[in-house]
Order: structure tokens, then C-alpha cells, then sequence
């Protein structure tokens, strides 16, 4: 197990979406990180002195600005020029994701908490869907919580009653989780209650996600739980990726939001899944 402390600089900030007073300096830098993964991701490739003149910063600032990017797998630096990673890549990236979908992220997420019973040993993968899980675990309590991902860790560290096992292994930057064989032999030591996960992709009656690493480690939370509760707003019927991991009929329920088509609902349940839709709360009227 690793231990549970606090993580203070910048990219795990940013990637565990922890709260910043917006007028702070540090506020503003990882603002102005994403808003530069956003413009190369819609462009492709973008001239270095473009990013300059467009955000208003200096030649160091910028380079030092897509250097972390760089390091998270979202973009790549050659000769003045800048261009996004590989899509499978940018779209595993916790970054990219934690912006994605976020009302379908948090209805889901509240749908899911009505799987959890106090007491209970919980699985919690290094989705930003399970994340959204984490307001609503201290009504939940006393719970033990069973997870690779540093978000989740930190999200969890202070609640009361709450159990924390923080699992360690080879630390992965662009996903901000630990991962790989020795993850998963420590997953296999244990038994939970429910798992609760999120993949890449669904499609053909299968789960599927970019990377063989995460697929190891999410399917050992899988095989370690007695129930197994899926994850997965409409977008994700819309992806490919590469690695299977299980067939959804697998899982004892799935939990889909409101804006996924009926026909991929009624599809879902022809093969005998137990689907549940989470409904958004209704967007504010303006005026």
C-alpha cells in the first residue's frame, strides 16, 4: 500500500481538480495549461510564437507551459512547432476527461453512491466518472475505500469513518494513478464488496479501453468484487479503443445517462444487462 499524503505542486493539482481562489497566480497558470491543450488539441499543430501572441505570455513562459504538457502525454514540442498526442492517448488523459461531460458525470456518479451500503469494502477506479463518486461517500460511512488513483486518494484522505487503502505500483503521469503488475497483485490479495468502474469505449457488447495497463488493473479490481457496477455516459458508445476488457453482460449493473439513445439502451438490455439511466438535473434558465 502506499501511503496517503497530500500531493502540492501544480499537475497533481490540476489533475485531481482541486479547488484554487481564482485570483491566484497558480490559478491562473494551470487555466492558461488548459486552455493551450485545448487550442493545439482543436488545431493539431500550432507555431510556438502562435501560442505567445494569442495568450499574452513570454517565449519562456510558453515553453515552460508545454513542457508539462509534454509531460502528460497531451502534446509534443519540435523545432517551434507544437502539435497534440495521438487521440487514444489525449483521451485516456485525466486532463483531457475531467472536462468532459461533467453534468453526465455527476448524475451518474449519484446514481452509483445507491450502490453503496455503509460498512461496505468499495473498489474505486482512476476514472474521473468514479471520481465524481467522492461528495458523496461520507453518507456512506463507515466504508473502506480501495483505490490506485491519487484524485481519489486525496478527495477521500479526510473523511471521517472512511477507510483509505491507496494502492501502490508504477506511478503513471497522464492518468495520475498507479498501475501494472504489482497493482494488480495487490488488488488480488483483497476482497471487496463492489467495484466500481469506467472504461474508454463499449461497443459490439464489449468494454474496451486505450491502454493494456489500466485494463490489467481495472480487470483485477473486476474479478475481486462480488458485485460490479459500470460507469459510462453516451460518449463512450461513440469511441473505439483497443483493449477489451470484459463484455458488458459481465456486470451485475450499468449505469448510463439520460442523453444515451434509447436504441442503445433497449440494445444493452437485449443482451441481458441490467441498465439504469441517471437523469441531469435540469440546466439553470437564464434571466
Amino acid at each position: 500500500m502506499t501511503e496517503i499524503r497530500a500531493f502540492e505542486d501544480q499537475g497533481q493539482e490540476w489533475l485531481s481538480g482541486a479547488e484554487l481562489p481564482a485570483d491566484s497566480r497558480h490559478a491562473r497558470q494551470i487555466a492558461r495549461r488548459q486552455m493551450i491543450a485545448e487550442a493545439v488539441m482543436a488545431e493539431g499543430t500550432m507555431r510556438i510564437e502562435e501560442l505567445t501572441d494569442r495568450f499574452g505570455i513570454s517565449l519562456m513562459t510558453a515553453h515552460r507551459d508545454l513542457d508539462e504538457l509534454a509531460s502528460r502525454g497531451l502534446l509534443r514540442k519540435s523545432r517551434g512547432l507544437v502539435s497534440a498526442a495521438p487521440t487514444s492517448l489525449i483521451e485516456a488523459s485525466n486532463v483531457y476527461r475531467s472536462t468532459r461531460q461533467a453534468a453526465e458525470k455527476q448524475a451518474i456518479a449519484a446514481a452509483a453512491a445507491a450502490h453503496v451500503d455503509p460498512g461496505q469494502a468499495i473498489f474505486l477506479d482512476c476514472s474521473t466518472t468514479v471520481l465524481q463518486m467522492a461528495p458523496h461517500l461520507a453518507a456512506k460511512v463507515p466504508l473502506t475505500a480501495i483505490t490506485y488513483a491519487l484524485p481519489m486518494m486525496n478527495a477521500l484522505r479526510e473523511v471521517r469513518d472512511i477507510t483509505l487503502l491507496g494502492l501502490g505500483g508504477q506511478y503513471y503521469n497522464w492518468c495520475n494513478a498507479f498501475l501494472g503488475h504489482i497493482t494488480t497483485m495487490e488488488i488480488r490479495r483483497l476482497r471487496a464488496d463492489v467495484a466500481f468502474l469506467s472504461l474508454s469505449a463499449i461497443n459490439d457488447g464489449l468494454a474496451f479501453h486505450q491502454s493494456p495497463e489500466m485494463v490489467e488493473t481495472k480487470r483485477a479490481m473486476f474479478d475481486c468484487a462480488a458485485k460490479r457496477v459500470l460507469m459510462a455516459d453516451h460518449t463512450k458508445f461513440e469511441r473505439r479503443a483497443l483493449h477489451a476488457m470484459c463484455a458488458l453482460d459481465e456486470f451485475d449493473v450499468v449505469i448510463v445517462d439520460d442523453a444515451t439513445p434509447a436504441r442503445t439502451i433497449d440494445a444493452i438490455r437485449a443482451r441481458g444487462v441490467n441498465v439504469e439511466v441517471a437523469t441531469r438535473p435540469p440546466e439553470p434558465e437564464n434571466g
